[in-house]
């Protein structure tokens, strides 16, 4: 277990700032240095697993990843925890019949998707992804989640940007970030 300090300097190591991007006026939080990192990957899903352990101590059935950075550390999340993973989605990637919510980006608006049968009625669901921002793809993966019957239990993050207030869309949800800026 990485102690607190360890992983902030990780995380100060491995996470840049891209400006304007994807477009002007935008500081994109690129994260592929830090997984890139296998010591700094590894302390930082370790970390995103005690968190999601603290936010749901009542325990989960399945992690949710949303498109496409949340994957890739959702996935690992999931099986640190003991749970399955179920990927949420961009518009038209799932094979099977879905459910779809669209809502605002920060920099745009975007549709999400989840498989109709990727949760039984009464499921705990942890949704875990890179950024909170302004809230819209927790809020609409959380409606989707709720759509199957399902019910979304609380919200890990590795990085919030608290000056866009996402957690307000959060409502009452449990939530927990690595990192707040």
């Amino acid at each position: 277990m990485t102690s607190p300090a360890a992983l902030d300097a990780l995380l100060d190591e491995h996470i840049r700032e891209i400006a304007d991007f994807p477009k002007p006026g935008v500081g994109f939080k690129d994260i592929t240095p830090l997984l890139a990192d296998a010591q700094a990957f590894a302390a930082t899903i370790d970390a995103l697993a005690e968190l999601g352990r603290a936010t749901c101590p009542g325990g989960i059935d399945h992690v949710v990843g949303m498109e496409a950075r949340g994957f890739i550390l959702a996935a690992p999340v999931a099986l640190a925890l003991g749970a399955g993973f179920v990927p949420v989605r961009k518009h038209g990637k799932l094979p099977a019949p879905t459910y779809d919510v669209s809502y605002a980006l920060e920099y745009g608006e975007a549709t999400l998707e989840v498989h109709r049968d990727a949760f039984g009625p009464g499921d705990k669901v942890l949704l875990v992804d890179d950024v909170l921002a302004t809230g819209g793809t927790v809020q609409a993966t959380a409606e989707l989640v709720a759509r199957c019957g399902a019910t979304a239990v609380g919200v890990v993050v590795l990085l919030e940007l608290s000056f866009l207030s996402g957690r307000r869309k959060l409502g009452n949800l449990p939530f927990g970030s690595l990192r707040r800026l």
